[in-house]
């Protein structure tokens, strides 16, 4: 019997067809609890980009994203505990944080904030990924 959920499985040759990779991967985890999502991007769940060149509507777009997994997980917004993002340029901090903020207002999440070299893709300026863990009153409603 499986200890988690597994939720939006999917295969990388489907999501990265210009990169020769096999791995077999998953959105979000729910485990118990608690609920991990995978570092989402301003790509929308059909595989479009949203906001080329635009840090501030890419954190929009995977903001929904992550809301949408927690749903889909039994989760909200508000169970959110923490929160990595990482950003390909220090200039993108403002926009892509103040979008983020404007999602997890009233949330208080301990958050980490990395500047890297760049993402899986060229094109994505930012990425997220959430850990959430959903109050013991509302897992026996699930």
């Amino acid at each position: 019997m499986p200890t988690h959920t597994r939720i939006r499985m999917f295969n990388t040759q489907e999501t990265y067809p210009n990169q020769s990779l096999d791995n077999d991967l998953c959105q979000a985890v729910r485990a118990g609890n608690t609920v991990y999502v995978r570092g989402q991007v301003g790509t929308d769940f059909e595989g479009r980009l949203v906001g080329l060149g635009d840090p501030r509507a890419q954190a929009e777009q995977a903001m929904k994203n992550v809301e949408q997994l927690l749903e889909e997980a039994g989760a909200d917004l508000s169970h959110i505990v923490k929160t990595t993002t990482y950003i390909t340029d220090p200039r993108f901090r403002e926009p892509v944080y103040r979008e983020v903020g404007h999602w997890l207002k009233g949330v208080f999440p301990i958050s980490t904030g990395l500047v890297v070299a760049g993402l899986a893709q060229p094109e994505w300026l930012m990425e997220i990924d959430v850990i959430a863990v959903i109050p013991d009153d509302e897992e026996a409603n699930s």
